[in-house]
């Protein structure tokens, strides 16, 4: 509390341009806001530099300080708020690949092959959905209808207990001896 008042007191008198207040607001606060500020950048030079803007900003501003809050909280404020825009500067310029690039020969734009796009996607996908619904319809009922719940309805081993009213351990049997099958009869089209 005795701290707060003695802000109060410096505010105030530094409002008025008294040098003197604002060299015991920066001897009481420069040490703290500098490790707070250190432990953002990791580096002591931008460090020494953050905390002197840091300070200019907060002494240019502090007309509008409301006495209301405490005034370190104030000042923590504006000294993280002012890392976050060296943060910012700092990034990297960027540019976009659609953009062409100035040289002295004139533009220059690059054009990028997309080794994704295939025409014969959507079909070989039809295809393959095809073959994977053939071989499950040539599983043995019990199976047939495990998997599908369990892969084309999403349901639980759970649920998929219940609905077939079956113990949870023959559910797992099932669908894993169903995959086993799957794998055998896909074996050689979709499968190595």
């Amino acid at each position: 509390m005795a701290c707060e008042k003695e802000d109060k007191s410096e505010i105030q008198r530094a409002l008025e341009g008294d040098q003197q207040a604002y060299t015991l607001i920066l001897k009481r606060y420069r040490a703290t806001i500098y490790n707070l500020i250190y432990k953002m950048v990791r580096n002591r030079e931008e460090t020494e530099d953050l905390v002197q803007e840091a300070f200019i900003k907060a002494f240019a501003s502090l007309d509008s300080f409301n006495e209301e809050y405490a005034f370190s909280t104030w000042l923590y404020k504006i000294a993280i708020n002012n890392c976050i825009d060296h943060f910012r500067k700092r990034r990297l310029k960027t540019f976009s690949i659609d953009t062409p690039i100035q040289s002295r020969d004139g533009e220059i734009t690059r054009e990028f092959s997309d080794s994704t796009f295939s025409p014969d996607n959507k079909i070989l996908s039809r295809e393959k959905n095809e073959l994977i619904a053939e071989a499950i319809e040539k599983l043995p009922e019990k199976y047939r209808t495990s998997i599908l719940l369990r892969h084309k309805e999403e349901r639980s081993y759970e649920e998929i207990s219940q609905i077939l009213g079956i113990p949870l351990g023959t559910v797992k049997a099932r669908i894993f001896r169903a995959r086993e099958m799957l794998k055998k009869e896909l074996k050689g089209t979709l499968l190595p």
